[in-house]
């Protein structure tokens, strides 16, 4: 049955009311919409404009342009899309579908959908947290409770690297299974593997964990010879950091400080734990290989920082 703006109000959801009473008074002439899909956009945008008002950490929209079949309206502005080619853009983590002009205009609102977040690996940290709605990556909490019960005195723990294609096979594990992956000592009895596979994880990230708009605040701290300012500078550098990553980092940090601990049966103290994570956690935005390569010994020193006074820092 089509459905028109001004029918009954059981028609009308209760918190879009104020919205659709808008577009009445606005209109010159009552229209009818005929499309479920159009009163889905209108209602879409209602509630796009009311998250408008809602200061608070949304995760950006990945929009890509995309060709649509058949007929699709805008789910901002609520117009037709068209053309036979790309008509618009499409969010590939929450499919949202929109005019590429109201693209800018769209709220950083984004609320991955599993269905189109595929893999765990080589995933948006901030995409696959709120996609699968957990504070950190399940691959982060799996891998260093894993290592935690049965590795931290484990020689040479993170240093030494694992069979590398059993590394790939947890790897594939994961982007398969999820959170029900199987990383049990039965399944892998070498820890230097679930060790490789956390490391493989951090070094995959589109963004790294420590981002690339945060990296030179993190180098600026490392080169600072006062320890007081130096801490004030790497804690200013913490809140540069989304949330999500904020979190992931605080929580390796600490399980990286419990690794120093066993420093005598595992071999492991801070500086070594930075020289294994500097880089894997870090990476300069400067194309120039001569500049990467110089600051190296930076990254090495942040994480080392990070490790020693995580529980003044976080």
């Amino acid at each position: 049955m089509a459905l028109t703006l001004f029918d009954t109000d059981e028609y009308r959801p209760p918190v879009w009311k104020s919205y659709l009473y808008q577009l009445q008074q606005e209109a010159p002439h009552p229209r009818r919409i005929t499309c479920t899909n159009e009163l889905t956009s209108l209602v879409r945008r209602a509630t796009l404009k009311e998250n408008e008002q809602i200061p608070k950490y949304e995760k950006v929209h990945n929009f890509k342009v995309h060709t649509f079949r058949g007929p699709h309206w805008c789910e901002y502005c609520a117009n037709f899309m068209w053309g036979l080619i790309a008509q618009g853009v499409k969010c590939a983590d929450c499919g949202l579908n929109v005019h590429k002009q109201c693209s800018k205009m769209v709220p950083n609102d984004c609320k991955p959908d599993l269905k189109h977040v595929k893999k765990v690996y080589s995933c948006d940290l901030t995409t696959l947290v709120k996609a699968r709605t957990t504070k950190r990556p399940m691959v982060v909490d799996m891998c260093i409770r894993e290592i935690e019960a049965r590795g931290l005195n484990s020689e040479g723990l993170y240093r030494v690297s694992g069979f590398s294609d059993l590394i790939e096979d947890v790897k594939m594990a994961f982007d398969r299974d999820g959170e029900k992956a199987d990383i049990s000592v039965n399944m892998y009895e070498d820890i230097n593997i679930i060790t490789g596979a956390l490391k493989l994880y951090f070094r995959d990230l589109p963004i790294p964990l420590i981002t690339y708009d945060a990296y030179p605040k993190f180098i600026e701290s490392a080169k600072i010879m006062d320890p007081d300012e130096q801490l004030e500078t790497l804690h200013e550098a913490l809140k540069l950091l989304p949330p999500a990553h904020c979190e992931t980092l605080r929580y390796l940090m600490a399980h990286l400080k419990r690794v120093t601990l066993h420093e005598k049966e595992n071999l492991m103290n801070a500086e070594n734990l930075g020289i294994v994570f500097g880089p894997t956690l870090m990476r300069s935005p400067e194309l120039d290989a001569m500049a990467a390569l110089n600051d190296i010994r930076y990254q090495r020193l942040v994480v080392e920082l990070l490790i020693k006074n995580e529980d003044i820092l976080f």
